[in-house]
């Protein structure tokens, strides 16, 4: 423990990396991580953002507990679930997250906006403002003794549309998608969501924590003697990701106590360098087909029997922050989507995703190559603009897939 704290100290490592030599998909990525047990996984005197940070875990984690907890009644109590004018499924999990993060947010760091994707608009022509205060009241902190549905509505609206106005200027603003997947959180509990927070400090992403409860933590690539080691300690389901500008991307369980010492790990994207090898995630609502490394290579699911004019594609339902953390865990190499001309692309899809694959070790860019601009979107920082789309990989692939989009795309 002392020897890893040590080389965190004195540089920015990644963990280091293994590779077998018999070059097989299953085992050529296998990585040897450094365990720690901390509050927070590396030295809080020298990580800037240390208190924001601290901050945005323990609300990432509330807000998750009250997602596990609207999702346990949300088949069995009426109202729970509800369709938006645009008929994206939405809970009043969505709602409550964002009253939630945002009252606690507001209390210990007032003087910094809020940009999040709903507005209490729907929840009063509803008349369901009474249901959200009671999932937020279970869970908010003490320091909120009784909570009106007015605070809860005036919070809801602090991240919204008309909350705020930037400017051209650099800016400092807390990115929030209260629930990224929601199509996710109405199925099983094998389906993935996230909560996911960001801090955007003039204009570059300095932190970032994602939640998702149901994660489930790939035991296979473990050893078996460290399994029996960490038996007890080995996670049910759920994780935490977290990403501090200059000190790496770090997971532990999400059930522990944010604020008790918990065993964080750090996290390394894959190592795939030939585009054939690598797995690849597309967004639910697009086909592989309609993306141009189709036209050079097949999908297939099957990673057993990979032909070589095939790629592997790995099912991730739902939304676009689980494949960011797919690939910043390692467990894809690449995840890539398309810009539409009927939809727009929103920064709380994006922001706290961009951080953690790039604190992993990974690159987000457009098909262009070039970085996505968060405050191109300059009154209301709530739109992004990826010339052709989004590209996010393990960095050693990057420049191969922006050469065989172009080619692609001038064919």
């Amino acid at each position: 423990m002392a020897l890893a704290m040590d080389i965190l100290r004195s540089s920015h490592l990644s963990a280091v990396r293994f590779f077998d030599s018999g070059g097989t998909r299953t085992r050529s990525c296998n990585t040897r991580r450094f365990n720690v047990r901390a509050n927070l996984p590396f030295p809080q005197q020298n990580a800037k953002y240390h208190k924001e940070l601290e901050a945005a875990i323990d609300v990432v984690h509330t807000a998750c507990r009250l997602c596990v907890q609207v999702k346990s009644s949300l088949f069995s109590t009426d109202g729970k679930v509800l369709e938006k004018n645009d008929q994206t499924p939405v809970t009043v999990a969505d709602f409550g997250v964002q009253a939630l993060i945002s009252l606690e947010l507001s209390k210990l760091f007032p003087s910094i906006p809020l940009v999040a994707e709903e507005d209490s608009a729907f929840l009063r022509s509803r008349n369901l403002v009474g249901t959200v205060l009671d999932a937020v009241s279970a869970e908010a902190s003490s320091t909120w003794k009784t909570l009106a549905q007015d605070d809860v509505l005036k919070a809801i609206d602090r991240g919204g549309k008309d909350a705020f106005v930037f400017g051209s200027k650099p800016a400092t603003y807390w990115v929030l998608d209260p629930i990224d997947g929601t199509r996710g959180f109405l199925k099983d509990n094998k389906a993935l969501y996230v909560v996911g927070l960001a801090l955007v400090v003039e204009g570059e992403i300095a932190i970032g924590v994602m939640g998702c409860p149901n994660w489930q933590e790939d035991l296979s690539k473990k050893p078996s003697a460290e399994m029996e080691e960490g038996k007890e300690a080995l996670p049910e389901s759920g994780i935490m990701m977290i990403a501090h500008k200059g000190y790496g991307t770090w997971t532990k369980k999400l059930n522990s106590n944010p604020k008790s010492a918990g065993v964080w790990t750090r996290c390394v994207v894959d190592r795939f360098d030939m585009v054939h090898k690598a797995r690849f995630c597309i967004p639910d609502s697009q086909s592989w087909e309609s993306l141009p490394l189709s036209s050079i290579f097949n999908a297939t699911s099957n990673a057993n029997d990979v032909g070589s004019s095939q790629i592997v594609l790995v099912a991730a339902c739902c939304g676009s922050l689980c494949k960011y953390l797919m690939v910043a865990s390692g467990r894809a190499s690449v995840f890539i989507q398309r810009a539409k001309e009927t939809t727009t692309i929103k920064a709380w899809d994006h922001a706290v995703g961009m951080i953690c694959v790039h604190e992993a070790g990974g690159k987000v860019t457009d098909w262009e190559g070039i970085e996505i601009d968060l405050a191109e979107d300059q009154p209301s920082r709530r739109i992004i603009f990826p010339s052709g789309g989004v590209l996010v990989t393990n960095g050693n692939l990057h420049d191969q897939i922006v050469q065989i989009i172009s080619q692609t795309s001038r064919v």
